[in-house]
């Protein structure tokens, strides 16, 4: 689904990357739309929990989003997950079936209010200095993120997701503003 989105994949493209026969497949997810929704309710599962990872593990507002940041350019630059798959859904979201619309906004809506209540601890904390507010804030931010992995996509240079990602988080630094 990543390297092709929902339209171009298929069971049998599926089938040769893992081994096993499509039946197989078909047994488990009987249509394209619930094998998508199964790929997207776990990587939003997995978003979730690693965003209270973060939350966990680094006091910090502003070096959570740095690491947030920072887990995406190591995938891209290990190529393990050079794209998010609902961001890349998400591109093709009139396209898709209603229920995997459903799940490519359950995503959006969990990242976006982590982002959200990261900025406002921030900003509160005064690490952080907000030029709008914390929901528009992490709109933007999100948006650059998933556009700076479309940008590393297209060019093939993931040095542009550093630096596109890189001025956004330096635009919140109070130092800066």
């Amino acid at each position: 689904m990543i390297e092709r989105g929902y339209s171009a994949f298929s069971y049998a493209d599926i089938s040769d990357a893992v081994g096993i026969r499509k039946p197989s497949i078909h047994h488990h997810f009987p249509t394209k739309a619930a094998l998508a929704v199964a790929v997207l309710k776990s990587h939003r599962e997995k978003t979730i929990e690693g965003t209270r990872q973060l939350d966990r593990e680094i006091e910090d507002p502003r070096k959570r989003l740095h690491a947030y940041v920072h887990y995406w350019e190591g995938c891209i630059r290990a190529r393990t997950v050079p794209f998010c798959v609902a961001a890349l859904m998400g591109a093709e979201l009139p396209s898709l079936p209603e229920e995997v619309q459903a799940e490519v906004r359950l995503h959006f809506t969990a990242l976006s209010e982590w982002l959200e209540r990261t900025l406002k601890a921030g900003a509160k904390s005064g690490v952080l200095k907000l030029q709008d507010s914390a929901a528009s804030e992490a709109q933007a931010l999100m948006a650059v993120v998933h556009g700076a992995m479309l940008s590393a996509r297209a060019t093939g240079d993931g040095d542009v997701f550093r630096i596109v990602t890189g001025t956004a988080l330096k635009r919140l630094n109070p130092a800066k503003n």
